[in-house]
């Protein structure tokens, strides 16, 4: 081995451990989390979050730290709570409702918000267009209200006798309200009940 390829070979490899000790010693990056939930009840849900970053090989505390806000029912905090997890300034923020999600796109359009929500991000202010959001938010819209009444209607149809339907609805949650005037159908008006 030449005398200039060695000393290149004890450069390169003199350097390597500090970059390597520089790349540990900075903080992972930080997912906060907002939920309507008490920790109680997020438990699943919680621990659903973490085994599906371990299985992608990520792994708490090594390549991401995360950082919770739990609503505890209380809508009406969690713009606070966004405002909290904003603070920290996470890589990205996800928001397990429609009024978290809310809260955090009101809290910052900087930070990218992933959301999980049953109503239409459109009608909930979260995106332009479904097809062309045009906001810091992404994600999962697993519902349509719209489906509503032609549920209920096929509901009728398998079952022609039926003269009352239960809806389980959190009346709490502001964003429910098209889901339930959805359900304001024929059917539901003849027996007088909402």
């Amino acid at each position: 081995m030449r005398r200039r390829d060695f000393i290149k070979v004890i450069a390169g490899s003199a350097t390597w451990p500090l970059a390597a000790r520089a790349q540990q010693t900075s903080d992972p990056p930080v997912i906060g989390v907002l939920l309507p939930l008490s920790v109680a009840a997020a438990t699943s849900n919680v621990e659903a979050l973490r085994s599906g970053l371990q299985d992608l090989g990520y792994f708490e505390g090594r390549n991401y730290l995360l950082e919770f806000r739990f609503a505890n029912g209380q809508f009406e905090r969690l713009p606070k709570l966004a405002a909290e997890l904003v603070q920290l300034k996470p890589a990205v923020i996800f928001a397990a409702s429609p009024p978290a999600a809310v809260a955090a796109h009101k809290a910052t359009q900087a930070i990218p918000i992933v959301i999980s929500v049953s109503q239409d991000p459109v009608r909930l202010g979260l995106a332009a267009s479904l097809s062309r959001p045009g906001s810091n938010i992404t994600g999962l819209w697993w519902g349509d209200e719209q489906l509503v009444g032609k549920q209920l209607e096929l509901l009728t149809r398998a079952l022609p006798g039926i003269t009352r339907v239960g809806v389980f609805a959190n009346l709490g949650d502001p964003t429910f309200d098209a889901l339930l005037k959805q359900c304001e159908c024929p059917l539901m008006t003849q027996s007088g009940h909402r």
